[in-house]
């Protein structure tokens, strides 16, 4: 008989196949949808991030965990609505004007999203008012930026201020990382937090909702 955790297992392994069959043996057992959510798929994927932090777990079984994870949640989604999940936080995510590298970006996305937030995925070389249209449409709680490179490191600096310029600065906090990216980078330029990697970020956000809930009350 499949357990939840044969599922987290089947999640830190890897193992696309196997969680299909696992997922499907609990649900067709009655197991509560919810419940393979949360002590099942996302279990897999809390055992994984600290792994991953501690350098016994690289990027690329990361995402196939994360990948792992994705396709159990198929199966399960169309069984509850979205109000049966509630969301930790809502974080828009996309690399700076100018740059197209993907691979951290992704990473954080798919933990983020392990980690029961709503992340809204701009993409890479995304322009100054983009970000801005995009927080004032999905009112997220963060906003997570990346740059790989030093000479596109400053179109976060002038993103933060296209923000300040439409009067949304106030209603998000702004997180950012990359591989130029340090800490003085973001007390210069104003961000209110920096990550050197996709774990330590997913803990930052934790850090920040835990203070605020909601954007109107970081506007307040």
């Amino acid at each position: 008989m499949a357990t939840l955790n044969d599922v987290s297992q089947c999640v830190l392994d890897g193992d696309l196949d196997g969680i299909k069959v696992l997922v499907q043996a609990l649900i067709d057992d009655g197991t509560d949808p919810i419940v393979i959510i949360n002590d099942g798929l996302i279990a897999g994927m809390n055992i994984v991030a600290p792994l991953f932090k501690s350098g016994e777990m690289f990027v690329p079984e990361v995402m196939e965990s994360a990948d792992t994870m994705n396709e159990g949640m198929k199966l399960v989604k169309p069984l509850i609505t979205d109000e049966d999940i509630p969301s930790k936080g809502k974080i828009i995510i996309g690399t700076v004007n100018g740059d197209l590298h993907d691979i951290g970006k992704n990473l954080l996305v798919m933990m983020m999203e392990s980690r029961g937030y709503t992340v809204i995925d701009l993409g890479v070389d995304v322009k100054e008012e983009v970000f801005s249209a995009a927080v004032k449409e999905h009112k997220p709680n963060i906003v997570g930026m990346s740059s790989l490179l030093t000479t596109t490191m400053m179109k976060i600096e002038s993103t933060i201020k296209q923000l300040v310029a439409d009067g949304v600065r106030n209603q998000v906090k702004i997180i950012i990382g990359g591989a130029p990216v340090t800490q003085e980078f973001a007390d210069d330029i104003g961000a209110d937090g920096y990550s050197d990697d996709a774990s330590t970020a997913v803990e930052l956000c934790d850090l920040m909702m835990s203070e605020q809930s909601s954007p109107e009350e970081l506007s307040a």
